[in-house]
């Protein structure tokens, strides 16, 4: 007797397949790895990255699983230059679902230090800025979405400081500060707006931080004594953009091994 499929008891689905999501910063670290799994889940992806090598190398990844994809370099801090390729990979698919700002940068200096005024100009353009150009270029194929949905990545340091990050950490507040601003305003639209902040996480920021030294700050800082990968941050950002995560909006989802939470 053959089986037959039986009925589901929810109704909310838990699946991007055939999705059309938009990732900034997508040729390395985070970024990639959430270009990888989208991909597996089955969404279209557009890919943006101003790094035009690293990027060609996500597009060779994704395309091998058979994604659809549109991809472009792009300097985010260039307000013209985001809103015209946000527009043009929106009308290659003629949609857009999902919106993940992740890219992001680091530019330590002190307050006093040369580089200073570069280092909080392209900090605030690129991981501020960027993220309220492409959520308005966005917003009429989001608002004709059945399932609308913004993730900006910002970080710890949206909740905290660490010396010699003064532009780094004044944008990613800013990144905070605009997922709530726009969570309230799209709200009646049904379009979610949240924040993930990562922690320790194996990228190109934290690359030539020496290998002893990683495991000394996790040990001393993370309940979970490690840095993360990319791939369980991208994980986060999924499980936030999924259809059925419907109800929650406005939140900051801290990806940190437990950093925040420990005192000793």
């Amino acid at each position: 007797m053959p089986n037959k499929k039986k009925p589901r008891l929810t109704a909310l689905s838990r699946s991007i397949a055939g999705s059309v999501a938009l990732i900034t910063g997508a040729a390395s670290g985070m970024g990639r790895a959430t270009a990888h799994l989208f991909a597996d889940e089955g969404a279209k992806l557009i890919l943006l990255d101003i790094n035009e090598s690293g990027l060609a190398d996500v597009v060779s990844d994704v395309e091998q699983v058979g994604t659809e994809v549109f991809s472009a370099a792009v300097d985010l801090s260039v307000r013209d230059d985001v809103e015209r390729i946000v527009a043009a990979g929106i009308a290659h698919f003629s949609a857009l679902d999902i919106l993940i700002n992740n890219a992001g940068l680091t530019l330590p200096t002190t307050v006093d230090g040369e580089n200073f005024a570069e280092a909080w100009d392209t900090s605030l353009a690129v991981m501020a800025s960027a993220q309220a150009w492409a959520i308005r270029a966005a917003l009429p194929a989001l608002r004709a979405s059945q399932h609308p949905r913004i993730i900006n990545v910002a970080s710890t340091e949206a909740h905290g400081a660490t010396r010699y990050g003064s532009a780094y950490v004044v944008a990613k507040h800013a990144s905070m500060g605009l997922t709530r601003a726009m969570a309230v305003d799209l709200g009646k639209e049904g379009i979610t707006v949240n924040c993930v902040c990562p922690g320790p996480i194996r990228t190109q920021i934290t690359a030539d931080i020496p290998e002893q030294d990683k495991q000394t700050f996790a040990n001393r800082r993370t309940a979970l004594r490690r840095y993360a990968e990319p791939e369980e941050v991208a994980h986060a950002t999924l499980s936030l953009v999924l259809p059925a995560a419907s109800f929650i909006t406005g939140a900051t989802l801290l990806v940190d091994g437990g950093l925040s939470i420990r005192n000793a």
